[in-house]
């Protein structure tokens, strides 16, 4: 019988078990070292259980995290023979270093990855980013974690856990962690989403769903450079600014200059099935010819790539299991572990698929890396310095998943404190094959004042008023104007009056004649040229 043997590298003594398998390729130990003396937990005295074992017995938690702590330390010394150690041993030394080293190396690892040519990363020169956020990760109940996180509300009650929202900017494409952040789940998503403005540029466009709309945050993200799409709520009614051939039209929201386009897309499923959706996304790429609207609608849907990081987190990384860890504090530590660890694996991945040039990163099957990851830590197979990436690039390049084709189902419920517990019925079930997509562009109708009754040339004295409040608002187009304003400008004075006008104005706004903007805010529609007015 043949003898198979191998060699191991590893470190010595008491550092031996400090290493992630092939991710050390990835977290190298000088790495660790470097984090570790930037935030002064470097061990003082050489101990059993050194802090950059303790560093990478962390980060091993989110590998296996069915595991108990001493059970993912076994996995860590299994192919070395090193020495038992107690698990009160292990919970003090993740004490020891705290979340602070386990942040700071999340951070170094952090930021986008795919290089210029790598397909599906890229919108013209604009590397695609997307903002999101997730709430339904579980952390154990305990009084401590209750005193910060809160409890989760629910239709009926609470829910048996609490949740902790967690907040990525991602690169669409690759799915990497340009950025993230995390905290209690009653704080809502803009302001977390705040916290990650200072990782946008003028390289990037930013995607970002319904719940990123809000003025202030437009121009808060606008003012870091980097162009916007961004889906926008259906009761906000933009002032049209100018209408441009494609059907978009320009506006101004806030203080900030954006192009609204509003389309319907209807698909149609291999069961014959249809299902059409409203859509009005808003943008910084004020360019029709440049960015036609048909293009910035299908880009949008790269925005989902962060569902699927989410997933890839939640679901397959973490199994839906609850974090281990009973205080904050942990809780910390362990959520930057499982980053970190996460941003390792799409690193490999994005890598392995640059090898093969015009290979979309998004073939690459997380599961089969973090599976592979596992296997060979066991083994303690740190991989060949030289063959970057190593046994994950060459697992995940050997059975890639297939090219996405497009489909959809109904919303599922997944967690009870989820908001949407409907289904939609014109949906299908399970996930059904969509055959083709139709888009409509919809552009701004403009409704024309409406011609009085024959015989009734409408009340004395109501006319005029209209005409001149009209006429007031031409000579200040596009610039929304308060009733209080108007009501100055045109002599009248006295509560009563000034309410009296301010309801003529919101009837005549129904008409069409004026634009609501903001509450008691108003402005002119701008009326379409006439045949003979167009040059």
């Amino acid at each position: 019988m043949p003898a198979l043997t191998r060699a191991i590298t590893r470190a010595c003594g008491s550092f031996a078990a400090g290493h992630l398998g092939p991710l050390t390729q990835v977290i190298p130990f000088e790495l660790v070292d470097a984090v570790l003396a930037e935030t002064g937990r470097t061990e003082r005295r050489v101990r059993r259980l050194p802090s950059r074992v303790a560093l990478y017995l962390v980060l091993a938690m989110a590998l296996f995290e069915k595991a108990p702590i001493s059970g993912v330390f076994s996995v860590l010394s299994a192919g070395l023979r090193a020495p038992a150690v107690s698990e009160k041993a292990l919970r003090d030394a993740r004490r020891r270093i705290g979340p602070e080293p386990v942040k700071a190396l999340f951070d170094v690892l952090a930021g986008p990855i795919a290089q210029p040519h790598t397909p599906g990363t890229r919108y013209r020169r604009w590397r695609t980013v997307a903002f999101d956020g997730c709430s339904s990760t579980k952390i154990p109940d305990t009084p401590d974690n209750r005193a910060v996180y809160g409890r989760a509300p629910v239709r009926h009650g609470h829910a048996g856990y609490p949740m902790l929202m967690l907040m990525t900017l991602a690169e669409t494409g690759t799915r990497a962690l340009a950025a993230a952040v995390f905290g209690p789940s009653g704080t809502g998503e803009i302001a977390y989403a705040e916290k990650l403005l200072a990782h946008l540029d003028a390289s990037m466009l930013l995607l970002a769903d319904r719940g990123f709309d809000a003025a202030g945050f437009l121009a808060k993200a606008a003012g870091t450079g980097a162009h916007l799409l961004v889906r926008a709520t259906a009761n906000r009614r933009p002032p049209v600014l100018a209408h441009l051939p494609d059907g978009s039209y320009l506006t101004l929201i806030g203080t900030l200059r954006m192009r609204v386009i509003e389309a319907e897309v209807t698909v149609t499923a291999t069961d014959g099935s249809t299902h059409t959706g409203t859509y009005r996304l808003i943008t910084t790429l004020l360019e029709h010819r440049s960015d036609p609207a048909p293009t910035l609608l299908a880009l949008y849907h790269e925005r989902w790539e962060t569902e699927t990081a989410f997933l890839a987190i939640r679901h397959t990384l973490l199994d839906g299991r609850v974090l281990r860890s009973r205080d904050p504090a942990g809780l910390a530590q362990e959520m930057w572990g499982i980053l970190t660890v996460y941003q390792a694996l799409r690193t490999l991945m994005c890598e392995a698929a640059e090898t093969i040039p015009g290979t979309d990163p998004d073939r690459m099957s997380f599961t089969l890396a973090l599976h592979t990851a596992r296997t060979h830590t066991i083994l303690a197979d740190l991989g060949n310095p030289t063959d970057r990436p190593g046994p994950i690039g060459h697992a995940v390049l050997a059975h890639p998943n297939p090219a996405r084709r497009p489909r959809h189902s109904t919303r599922k419920l997944k967690s009870p404190g989820q908001r949407y517990t409907y289904k939609d019925p014109t949906r299908p079930t399970h996930s059904t094959t969509i055959t083709g997509i139709t888009l409509t562009i919809h552009p701004p109708t403009i409704t024309p004042p409406p011609a009085p009754p024959p015989g009734q040339p409408g009340q004395p004295g109501r006319a005029p008023e209209k005409n001149h409040v009209l006429n007031l608002l031409r000579q200040t187009p596009y610039q929304p104007r308060r009733i209080p304003e108007i009501a100055a400008a045109l002599g009248i004075s006295g509560r009563k009056h000034t309410n009296n006008l301010g309801v003529r104005i919101n009837r005549w706004a129904h008409q069409g004649l004026l634009t609501k903007t903001a509450p008691g805010t108003y402005t002119i529609k701008k009326q379409p040229l006439t045949d003979h007015q167009n040059p």
